[in-house]
């Protein structure tokens, strides 16, 4: 995956974000979730997007597993700056953190894991939100 040098691009402790098309695209970074840094991201996501819920490709990378209270914040979060997710990894890595953070119900929006970055968009795009 290539940042691109044609738009803004904005940089968080846990991801660099910027959009294609309506579509925000984010490339994960590794250091471990915690409910500080997870809100910093919040804040710099509703800073982007206008404070309004966006469609987001995120392409995932390692990183430690978050904390119960990490994941509980995170799962409430989603809904709040997001409107659907694609998640783009290695097989098996969305699925993992799906299931860390959605074991007890599913998630609050469309989300879907894709090994396949073309794949991801075109079913965001699908989505018409």
């Amino acid at each position: 995956m290539t940042i691109p040098t044609d738009r803004p691009v904005y940089e968080g402790e846990i991801a660099t974000y910027w959009f294609e098309d309506n579509i925000l695209v984010s490339l994960s970074k590794s250091p471990k979730r915690t409910v500080e840094n997870i809100s910093g991201n919040v804040a710099l996501v509703k800073k982007i997007t206008n404070h309004s819920p966006v469609p987001l490709l995120i392409y995932l990378s390692d990183s430690p597993v978050p904390d119960k209270a990490t994941r509980k914040f995170s799962t409430e979060q989603i809904p709040v700056i997001y409107s659907a997710m694609a998640m783009v990894a290695k097989p098996g890595l969305s699925k993992f953190i799906m299931n860390i953070l959605f074991s007890l119900k599913p998630p609050p929006i469309p989300m879907k894991s894709f090994s396949e970055a073309k794949e991801a968009m075109e079913w965001l795009r699908s989505l018409n939100l």
